[in-house]
């Protein structure tokens, strides 16, 4: 790209606001090729309320709705007719088939072919990855292993402003222990009127409830502003005073990078429907380190020790699966927190998807992300002022600090309108009230010449 940079953060010339800045950074692009893995819903498509099917040669609407829901990899439809082929043709010997040039693996392996992947998208090792279940289902089961409250260690700390799941899941765990939400749920939050929460803040309550906190869970992307939560400082401290960690990175999957292995998390959960383009409702996937997956055979083949978890017949390992004896031995690793048989259609659009990651990586997603969204928030901050401007972005300026979303906060009144006529301009991306439209270009499939548009669009649309 042309721009240079200072530290992480791009540095744009003079002419960066005009459209040719933004085609020149386009035409240099070396991700720009992975747009046509992609059907990028048309103009005419959305405004229809009549299911048709893609016109490729329509014009595209700009989709800024990555942090919502990804758009439809190509290759998608290939997968899912793949599977649909096996289980026609061979109806249950698909689970152990292996059917030449086909991309799947047996529907036995598929999950295992899908973490294969998606351990390289959290940086973790393959059997500390597993797909199954969706986002809340899972962080059920975590919660279910991980949080064990004593008279003395029972608070779990988490986001003021937690996703809903999230705050829901945590609050009837406490219930289900019989204990008070009111009196072990310690939400933080930032100061009066601000909407991040400095890392040295979340410290500071660790601090404050080391002695009576037995979990703490955040989430890596905060969904309402966009802020990357220092998963690494936050873990390492945390645990450091007893405390067990996990992360829900529903937004930070596919969007950041991650290092859950070396930060030494104890468990994370993910959907991969919002970044990972797996389609609505997806399968999810989840992490347990390496160390809480180990099976203890010290006492003998029919004694085998292990981390306790709510237990189903497809965490048991595969060599002794079938023999239905009802004796319980966990597949090593993240693979022994299964529960049941996962559906094979889910898992082929996951491992559609994850394709499209295997042709790059995250470190080359990131670069490319760290300039759209810099792009973006300078274009929409030039030539204006605190006081002139008509909104504020809430989401931190500092890359480390953020992914590919800016959370846009309206002035009172504004944000119904804006919204109507982003979708008038066909730009998707979503609004949270009371104020808030959050904007996300990803590198997968956005260009610099879309955010040079959609600001166009977005301050015309704060003008009316």
């Amino acid at each position: 790209m042309s721009n240079q940079f200072n530290g992480l953060k791009p540095v744009f010339p003079e002419n960066a606001a005009s459209k040719e800045y933004a085609a020149s950074l386009d035409a240099a692009d070396p991700l720009a090729g992975f747009r046509e893995k992609f059907i990028i819903p048309s103009k005419a498509n959305i405004a229809s309320t009549k299911l048709t099917k893609p016109n490729l040669s329509e014009e595209s609407c700009i989709y800024f709705c990555g942090n919502s829901l990804g758009i439809q990899p190509k290759v998608t439809a290939k997968y899912l007719e793949t599977q649909l082929d096996t289980w026609s043709s061979i109806g249950v010997n698909g689970h152990f088939t292996n059917i030449e040039d086909s991309p799947l693996e047996p529907w036995q392996f598929l999950a295992d072919q899908a973490a294969g992947s998606m351990c390289k998208i959290v940086g973790a090792k393959p059997e500390e990855v597993t797909a199954m279940g969706t986002l809340t289902a899972n962080l059920h089961l975590l919660l279910a292993s991980f949080y064990k409250p004593t008279v003395t260690k029972h608070k779990i700390l988490l986001d003021w402003k937690a996703f809903p799941s999230d705050h829901y899941a945590i609050e009837s765990h406490i219930a289900w222990h019989d204990l008070d939400p009111r009196k072990s749920m310690v939400l933080m939050g930032p100061d009066e009127g601000e909407y991040q929460i400095p890392t040295q803040k979340i410290l500071s309550y660790i601090d404050e409830h080391a002695d009576d906190a037995a979990l703490l869970l955040l989430p890596g992307i905060q969904y309402y502003t966009g802020q990357v939560f220092d998963i690494k400082t936050i873990t390492e401290y945390a645990k450091s005073k007893g405390i067990v960690v996990g992360w829900d990175l529903a937004h930070a999957y596919g969007n950041v990078l991650l290092q859950l292995h070396n930060w030494n998390v104890d468990f994370a959960v993910w959907c991969t429907y919002k970044y990972g383009n797996a389609g609505p409702g997806a399968m999810g996937g989840l992490f347990v380190h390496e160390r809480y997956g180990s099976v203890d055979y010290s006492e003998g083949e029919d004694a085998p020790k292990f981390r306790h978890r709510l237990t189903g017949w497809y965490g048991g390992d595969r060599s002794v699966r079938f023999r239905m004896d009802n004796k319980f031995k966990p597949t090593p690793g993240a693979g022994g927190f299964q529960l049941s048989n996962p559906s094979a259609i889910d898992l082929a659009c996951l491992c559609a998807s994850l394709t499209v990651f295997d042709e790059t990586s995250m470190t080359e997603l990131r670069k490319k992300s760290v300039q759209l969204t810099a792009y973006l928030e300078y274009l929409l901050l030039k030539d204006t002022t605190d006081e002139t401007r008509s909104f504020r972005i809430i989401t931190p300026s500092n890359p480390e600090e953020r992914g590919a979303q800016l959370s846009l906060l309206l002035k009172p009144g504004l944000l119904q309108n804006v919204a109507h006529k982003l979708q008038e301009a066909a730009i998707v991306c979503d609004k949270r009230e009371p104020g808030v439209v959050r904007v996300a270009p990803t590198p997968l499939y956005n260009t610099f010449t879309e955010v040079w548009l959609f600001v166009k669009l977005f301050r015309a649309a704060l003008e009316e």
